[in-house]
């Protein structure tokens, strides 16, 4: 079965192309051509991955999934949550000068300093457009923010981010351990479920 995965994250398609296995034919946008920003402009990761995924089937009239992934930390009220790609971009401090996954860390790090209590929280929320029908599907993983960056594996915050019951940061754990037990694993692993069962 072939589907389209409104992204241009290659580190995303790598990972849930293994997820999907050899049923599935997963293309990226860059697959199709697709160089213009899609819009993702709500306040919600509902709404913003539902906006991807319309955007995209409506332009191509093919089936297609979008995420939307926020890492939601509680002692930041739910902070960078829908706001996690652009965190080091909005308000003060920010970090220009930075890479944005290493500024959007620095910043979350700063933020954090002095704070005992650490929990936290990736969530995705897939939306999945098949022929014309929007259907969704989430994944959440607790966990908490560790006190410094650490592995370089994954990409985002993975570097800080220590899943429940392991002593190690997603940057830190082997590709095949984190897709077992990754926010966007989990939610994959319901659409997986959702499209055998069509």
């Amino acid at each position: 079965m072939e589907l389209i995965f409104a992204t241009n994250n290659r580190h995303k398609l790598k990972e849930i192309s293994a997820l999907l296995g050899d049923n599935y034919t997963l293309l990226g946008l860059s697959d199709l051509d697709v160089s213009e920003k899609i819009p993702e402009d709500h306040e919600t990761l509902e709404e913003n991955a539902s906006q991807k995924a319309w955007y995209i089937y409506n332009k191509f009239k093919r089936s297609c999934f979008a995420d939307d992934t926020g890492l939601e930390v509680t002692a930041l009220n739910g902070a960078p949550g829908v706001y996690s790609a652009r965190y080091s971009r909005i308000g003060h401090p920010v970090f220009p000068e930075m890479e944005p996954a290493a500024g959007n860390i620095r910043k979350l790090l700063l933020e954090m300093e002095g704070i005992s209590g650490r929990a936290a929280q990736f969530r995705t929320v897939i939306a999945l457009v098949l022929n014309g029908t929007e259907y969704q599907f989430e994944g959440v993983v607790k966990g908490e923010i560790a006190l410094s960056s650490s592995g370089n594996m994954g990409f985002g915050y993975d570097p800080v981010f220590r899943p429940e019951g392991y002593n190690e940061t997603f940057a830190l754990m082997d590709l095949s351990l984190k897709n077992r037990i990754s926010h966007r694993a989990r939610a994959i692993n319901k659409l997986i479920e959702f499209l055998k069962g069509m």
